[in-house]
């Protein structure tokens, strides 16, 4: 019969031995000791990996709370992406037990900050416990101008200013732009693109216009994401950049009455949208159909596509919320698409909030 796997290497041990000094086999101990540790840890840390090569993963998520905000997870093999990190500071919890069931090694290899609105920076802007400190952050990407003052921003630069000192890359789409490094490879046929936004230059009224702007772009498929960047923005952004048709679009602005125009969707055509907001929320008006997602949105939405679905929506509940797809996670492989949500897969057309709040387009009939 074979011996067992032990016996051989204790027989091998002592083999070696033999002809050793006593300091020698102390430190041949030392040696082995360390090799079976290093393995042992190494057997326990989960893996990475969670996206086959050449797929993608998006993940929109909810953020545990009733207000409107953004934070998006995006996955290769290789790559973990965050967007944004709102929509309060007290989203971080939410946020953190999300990104940690995917990302298990602690590492974030690109921050991208949209723009300096509270509901996509607050979980970076922490003076204490912010996105930045719990997370080991490579490259962090963000927007070159803005108009803002406020306590959070200041709070943001500062945070961003700490992972730069730790030895983050740190630049504005800006400077991806003026650099001409507009393009990163992510993945297997996977790339992150910049693209050029006019108010990357130019001073808006709207803090939404200075948006970052990018695509991502696996094999012949697109995936588009525009911040809350404004009508105005939108008609700017697909004269100055080739976009073309695109698989994915995370719909701008939370689903707005200013955003996803025309001009944008006419030449995008959206198959999948997702909208990160709180549906039916007063928090910004009272006017019923100007409520996210707005009438307006789901009329310019409509003749492209019926796959749209939304994070949350308003609830009587103590919360004042609930999920209405919860958080929404989008797949894509070579040969296909799919969406699946942690509470379920409804369209936004066939939930009861829809019947009660909005009218029937005729795409959509």
């Amino acid at each position: 019969m074979a011996k067992k796997k032990e016996e051989k290497v204790q027989e091998k041990i002592e083999e070696i031995a033999g002809g050793m000094t006593p300091g020698g086999f102390l430190v041949l101990l030392c040696v082995i000791a360390i090799i079976v540790f290093g393995v042992y840890v190494w057997t326990l840390k989960p893996s990475r990996a969670v996206v086959n090569a050449g797929d993608a993963k998006i993940h929109v998520m909810t953020l545990g709370n009733k207000y409107a905000g953004d934070c998006i997870l995006i996955q290769t093999e290789s790559t973990d992406i965050l967007v944004d990190a709102g929509s309060k500071a007290s989203s971080v919890s939410a946020i953190t037990n999300y990104i940690n069931s995917y990302v298990t090694d602690g590492k974030l290899e690109y921050v991208i900050a949209t723009h300096a609105h509270e509901d996509h920076i607050a979980c970076f802007a922490i003076n204490d416990g912010s996105l930045f400190d719990l997370y080991e952050c490579e490259v962090i990407i963000d927007f070159p101008r803005t108009n803002s003052t406020s306590a959070t921003y200041t709070r943001y630069q500062s945070e961003r200013d700490a992972e730069i000192a730790a030895g983050a890359e740190h630049y504005t789409a800006l400077d991806c732009i003026e650099s001409g490094q507009t393009s990163y490879t992510i993945g297997k046929n996977t790339t992150l693109e910049i693209l050029d936004n006019y108010y990357y230059t130019h001073n808006s009224s709207s803090e939404n216009n200075y948006s970052v702007c990018f695509v991502i772009r696996q094999g012949t498929k697109t995936f588009l994401f525009t911040g809350d960047l404004e009508e105005n923005g939108e008609e700017w952004l697909v004269e100055n950049n080739n976009i073309g048709e695109v698989e994915f679009y995370k719909a701008g602005h939370h689903g707005s009455n200013t955003s996803s125009s025309v001009a944008l969707l006419s030449v995008i055509k959206p198959k999948y949208v997702a909208v990160s907001c709180v549906a039916g929320t007063s928090e910004y008006t009272d006017t019923e159909e100007n409520k996210f997602p707005t009438q307006q949105f789901i009329d310019n939405i409509a003749p492209y596509t019926n796959k749209v679905y939304v994070t949350s929506q308003i609830s009587t509940n103590a919360a004042g919320y609930e999920d209405m797809n919860g958080n929404i996670i989008l797949l894509s492989t070579k040969s296909e698409t799919s969406v699946n949500c942690s509470n379920n897969n409804t369209l936004l057309k066939d939930t009861e909030w829809f019947a009660a709040k909005r009218t029937m387009p005729t795409a959509w009939a």
